[in-house]
């Protein structure tokens, strides 16, 4: 139910950082003032948030992978967050819905992009809670993780270095996770085998593919 990507290439890993190292950030706060888990920096500058949003967006819908696992329909636009030493972001919800300035997204899926490197900062691990394992995330720079919304998700502390991400939100096609999971599921071994059956079968499989994202998805 989640997925790493290699999402940007290292020269929008460095634009990213560039963009970051000259804007200013203010306390994360700003979007949520009654959040009294949320420890960190974001990204306030208007025109380096438009920057920085179409390289990490543009990245995201030319990845084939991010498309087969997220069925994506809107993109929230990536904000940069930061995290210096003694912030993290306690065990959170993320909104249902984000009230963007050209319409509403749902949030099926959340996304992280890294852009420093792990060895850079001490502490700041993802940790998303899936049932009743928590599963740790620390990327390499450009790397992605791909993960439900309806569950709950923390940054521990950064304890030394900065922690520097982009972070959005998917309102996929297919709303239901399970229906999600299950389509890419079909698709994964229909693109993996494919091509070793028979003809008439594949024909036969595709359709099964269309139909099924033709009845459960509830966006074009």
């Amino acid at each position: 139910m989640y997925r790493v990507l290699d999402i940007l290439t290292p020269q929008e890993v460095a634009e990213c950082r560039q963009i970051a190292a000259s804007a200013t950030f203010v306390h994360g706060k700003i979007s949520n003032p009654h959040n009294t888990a949320k420890q960190n920096e974001q990204l306030h500058e208007q025109g380096a948030y438009q920057r920085s949003a179409k390289i990490v967006a543009d990245a995201l819908l030319r990845s084939e992978e991010f498309h087969e696992f997220a069925f994506p329909a809107q993109i929230a636009p990536p904000l940069l967050t930061r995290y210096k030493p003694g912030m993290h972001y306690g065990a959170h919800a993320d909104a249902a819905y984000l009230k963007l300035p050209h319409g509403t997204v749902r949030s099926d899926l959340s996304c992280t992009v890294f852009l420093n490197d792990p060895g850079d900062y001490e502490g700041g691990s993802l940790h998303v809670r899936l049932a009743d394992a928590s599963i740790c995330f620390k990327l390499n720079p450009g790397q992605a993780i791909v993960y439900p919304s309806d569950t709950l998700h923390e940054v521990e502390e950064v304890t030394k270095g900065e922690r520097l991400v982009a972070i959005t939100f998917i309102q996929s096609r297919v709303k239901d996770p399970f229906r999600r999971h299950m389509l890419f599921e079909l698709n994964e071994v229909a693109a993996l085998e494919g091509l070793k059956m028979a003809p008439e079968n594949f024909s036969r499989m595709q359709l099964i593919q269309a139909n099924l994202l033709r009845y459960w998805g509830d966006q074009p």
